[in-house]
């Protein structure tokens, strides 16, 4: 059986499409099936919404994640990161496999955006230690992201050992580039596109990317692929498009 382990990432928009014209929530979930993705990481996932099953007929009674997830990716789980009148959303993982444990952190810079970085440790079939998955969904301003990617820096330190195999996903809002050069010199991490392309994919906004805000990036594992989903059907989903990666262990 091959060890290789296909990843997808993607801000879901909560769910809508650009603009919030339409509730995208049952194509979303046949996309990211297609996909054959064995670990999703998303971001902007609805736990709960008082208004949401009122408005749209077709809104499924279960949670977003635990709706993407049924009957495909047997394990999840969820970051409860922003709290508002309505709801609450935030990021998860869905897994194939056993999570072994996991964590939310909050890494909010400050009062006006609520942020989580959720870890996730997966026993995969064919790696030796567990993969450390963390999804991030980091804030609009340039000093807030500096925090987050320090709270980040100082949990892959304490907490995820050298040897093991590390994925860190999500929509960076990184206009600047900034995150792959620390992300390089202090933790070793290399950006899956970059390692095969030079560069991060564009991925923002879906219908035509020209910005590199959503990333993959990895330490300890190979990369064997990685591929923009962008365009029909992608791009009518959120406005983000997804990225994919195929991993292997080394």
């Amino acid at each position: 059986m091959s060890s290789d382990l296909k990843i997808v990432t993607h801000n879901i928009h909560k769910g809508f499409s650009q603009f919030n014209r339409h509730m995208m929530l049952h194509d979303l979930r046949a996309n990211l099936r297609a996909t054959q993705a064995d670990v999703v990481f998303l971001q902007e996932v609805v736990g709960a919404h008082d208004g949401h099953p009122a408005r749209y007929a077709n809104y499924p009674e279960l949670s977003q994640y635990e709706f993407l997830a049924e009957s495909v990716w047997e394990d999840y789980a969820y970051g409860k990161n922003a709290v508002y009148p309505a709801g609450h959303h935030g990021n998860a993982i869905l897994s194939r496999y056993p999570i072994a444990a996991w964590e939310n952190l909050d890494v909010s810079a400050h009062r006006f955006e609520q942020r989580g970085l959720l870890h996730c440790e997966i026993e995969a079939p064919g790696w030796r230690d567990k993969l450390h998955c963390l999804c991030v969904h980091f804030g609009l301003f340039a000093r807030g992201r500096r925090r987050q990617l320090a709270w980040l820096r100082e949990r892959i330190r304490r907490e995820v050992p050298s040897h093991a195999p590390l994925v860190i996903a999500g929509d960076f809002n990184d206009w600047g580039g900034e995150a792959c050069d620390i992300l390089a010199h202090d933790l070793h991490l290399t950006e899956a596109f970059s390692a095969l392309e030079g560069r991060p994919a564009k991925s923002y906004p879906a219908a035509l990317p020209l910005f590199r805000l959503d990333r993959i990036y990895v330490r300890g594992v190979h990369v064997k692929s990685a591929e923009v989903l962008s365009g029909r059907p992608w791009s009518r989903i959120s406005d983000h498009a997804a990225l994919s990666a195929t991993l292997a262990p080394l």
